[in-house]
């Protein structure tokens, strides 16, 4: 998946795969990436032009989502 470097102190990249409905993120302080199942299109708008990212995550996707860890 295709992922875009942002300005963010907690989130690296982030990229979405539409015909699946996957959410990735590529986190900063451990330089892990996750994948968040099951998000609708409208969340991955909203997230990718949130004026923080990282507090869009938290109130919007963590604990939300099936996730899973990449590699």
């Amino acid at each position: 998946m295709e992922r875009t470097y942002i300005e963010s102190t907690m989130i690296t990249s982030i990229g979405y795969d539409f015909s699946q409905a996957i959410l990735e993120i590529e986190f900063k302080s451990n330089r892990q990436l996750w994948q968040y199942f099951d998000v609708p299109e409208y969340i991955w708008y909203e997230f990718e032009s949130a004026l923080s990212i990282g507090k869009y995550f938290h109130a919007n996707i963590r604990g939300r989502y099936t996730e899973n860890r990449v590699g």
